[in-house]
């Protein structure tokens, strides 16, 4: 089934870099779009990465983790993989249009999460924008 519009993001866990991209998209795009992210493994929604979009004011906290399998037999306009590992294992369930990878850092440090990390969100977060003003341009123009 095609769902028109529609922009998935998918990282390993679903948990800082694709729903720091969710958010931004989320926030920068008009509502004629869903805007998705996904997981190959997911868990929650990591408490630093909510951080790190707060100084940019967007709020991810109520957004969920979900599985990738869950976005199978739907045509997106675009599949975005934003981890190495994610283009790696990507499902070949996934069906769009457009098909993108953005290799953006692994900002979580092995359980050992806090503030003292905080500039590691930051960076991928502000990479993740990058992009995400890059393909705005594209959607748009």
């Amino acid at each position: 089934m095609e769902v028109k519009n529609t922009i998935l993001f998918v990282c390993t866990g679903n948990s800082c870099r694709s729903q720091m991209a969710e958010g931004f998209m989320k926030e920068l795009l008009n509502t004629d779009h869903m805007i998705l992210s996904a997981g190959l493994k997911p868990s929650t929604v990591n408490p630093v990465a909510i951080k790190a979009m707060k100084e940019k004011n967007i709020d991810i906290s109520r957004q969920t983790s979900n599985h990738v399998d869950e976005f199978f037999n739907y045509k997106h306009d675009y599949v975005i993989t934003v981890c190495d590992n994610a283009k790696k294992l990507c499902p070949a369930g996934l069906d769009a249009n457009n098909f993108l990878h953005w290799s953006i850092p692994d900002p979580y440090v092995d359980g050992k999460d806090n503030d003292l990390h905080l500039p590691r969100y930051r960076k991928a977060r502000d990479l993740i924008e990058s992009h995400i003003e890059t393909l705005l341009f594209k959607i748009l123009n």
